[in-house]
């Protein structure tokens, strides 16, 4: 390969009759035939239309695989406009935006022509020097991944320029010996996608597992009812509606709004379903002494010192990510000190891409506030919050009406009024105890088996890059390890 402006990391040796060649080398017109998209001006997204000649752009493009989401079109005008940045069938794709970077796939025969966005570069390489599924796998491998790291440029919009992709090192191994080698590339990552597939169900059947357990536990049947339990017994116990009644009496005790204390609003259960013997319909509003968010204005005083402040992005699977909070210096006559957080809280996002996500708030050794998007729930006695933060989080109870409250129309998000009149079905607290212990017994299995199965997936893809610099670098394509044929089986 000739020296060129550009400083390429790649190994010394190759097998016999391999080579590193430039990518432009394997063009019949490199100019022509490794081109990138239309500066933004002269493809602006007001010229997209419904119907036409479609658009590839970063999204489009995976590593290997054509991305069929959220096409968009220009007229047939505009696209003879740009022909110089059209793409057709059987062209290879490679981004030079983005993170990462030199991502490549072949454009689908579903699509028999198209237009490239300006992160784009579109290859069109000659049959008789390179396959061009070859050369796709070589361009996605990790042997050639490091050079788009070498090369980029920036940092909030990483890129490579054009003429660097032009230079690109590429393995070649003889043309005759393309064939067999993309065969068997083929054959492991067909095995590894089965596999990956497989894993996949697991993973979606353990999340309707998990659901099956949260609908069954705050519904009575995932333990034996405190009131079968006394009855096989022979004793008394303490009934849900004596459990309510024993917390609102606390909640006027406590009072510390402003004014006369005002009784919360009765539940009109005639709509609802019939509760397990022994449970008792509750909201929100009975169920805590104080129901809030944060102050707006918090957002300005950003700090790298200052107290906790969860938002609505801190809180994503029902869990608090303490580590990723940001922190705020207290505004002087902070009128939001009232929204605290303290362990065995619970916190709902009531607006944004999160909106009825939940979390209950583990122990803290700092002290923490809500931003004006999360909502505050302080109940009255904590030893129920474990229950309430299940019953909130279940698919088919909580959740389904928060969503549904969210959703209903405009933009998605919920008030603290609809948050207080969230109806809870409540059970006797010795049994709510049980419920929690063997739901968090069967969850943590549940846990542990998603975090392996994740784990696997992960290997999967490590094992493809694996894959890509052994039949790219070997003189036997098919010598895998035996350790690596053990993963693909």
């Amino acid at each position: 390969m000739s020296k060129t402006e550009f400083e390429f990391d790649i190994p010394e040796s190759l097998p016999d009759g391999w080579k590193w060649m430039p990518l432009e080398d394997l063009m019949d017109l490199p100019k022509q035939d490794i081109v990138d998209g239309p500066f933004g001006s002269n493809l602006k997204a007001s010229e997209y239309v419904e119907e036409g000649i479609p658009i590839a752009r970063l999204q489009n493009v995976d590593r290997n695989a054509f991305v069929h989401k959220n096409i968009k079109y220009v007229t047939r005008q505009k696209a003879e406009e740009l022909a110089r940045h059209t793409f057709k069938s059987g062209d290879i794709l490679i981004t030079k935006l983005g993170d990462p970077l030199g991502e490549a796939c072949i454009a689908p025969t579903s699509i028999e022509h198209g237009v490239i966005v300006a992160d784009l570069v579109r290859v069109r390489p000659a049959e008789n020097k390179v396959d061009r599924r070859y050369l796709t796998y070589a361009i996605n491998s990790p042997l050639v991944a490091r050079q788009f790291e070498k090369h980029t440029k920036g940092t909030t919009r990483p890129r490579v320029n054009l003429g660097m992709i032009r230079k690109l090192p590429i393995p070649v191994a003889p043309r005759e010996m393309q064939a067999g080698v993309v065969a068997e590339i083929e054959k492991q990552f067909s095995r590894i996608d089965e596999a990956v597939a497989n894993l996949k169900r697991v993973k979606a059947n353990l999340k309707r597992y998990k659901a099956a357990v949260l609908k069954a536990a705050v519904e009575g049947r995932l333990v034996e009812t405190e009131a079968e339990l006394a009855r096989r017994e022979g004793r008394s116990f303490e009934t849900g509606a004596q459990l309510l009644q024993r917390i609102l009496e606390t909640r006027r005790s406590q009072w510390k709004g402003k004014g006369k204390y005002k009784e919360p609003t009765v539940l009109d259960t005639t709509e609802l379903p019939e509760s397990p013997e022994g449970w008792v319909w509750a909201t929100i509003e009975q169920l805590t002494w104080l129901v809030t968010s944060g102050s707006r204005g918090w957002g300005d005083y950003y700090s790298d010192d200052g107290v906790l402040f969860i938002r609505a992005q801190d809180i994503k699977t029902d869990s608090l990510n303490v580590q990723g909070v940001a922190r705020v210096t207290i505004p002087a006559d902070a009128e939001g000190i009232r929204s605290g957080v303290s362990s065995q809280d619970i916190l709902i996002t009531i607006t944004g891409a999160n909106v009825t996500k939940s979390a209950l708030v583990p122990s803290l050794d700092e002290v923490a506030f809500v931003s004006q998007h999360v909502a505050l729930l302080k109940l009255s006695q904590p030893d129920i919050a474990s229950f309430v933060f299940n019953w909130i989080v279940s698919p088919s109870n909580g959740r389904k009406v928060l969503e549904s409250w969210a959703y209903g129309a405009g933009k998605p998000g919920l008030s603290l009024e609809q948050v207080r009149t969230l109806p809870v079905a409540l059970p006797p607290l010795s049994e709510q105890s049980r419920i929690v212990a063997e739901g968090d017994r069967r969850l943590s299995i549940l846990g542990e088996t998603e975090a392996q199965v994740t784990a696997i997936l992960n290997r999967a893809e490590r094992l493809r890059n694996s894959i890509l610099v052994k039949m790219l670098s070997t003189d036997h394509p098919n010598n895998l390890t035996p350790i690596d044929k053990k993963v693909c089986q």
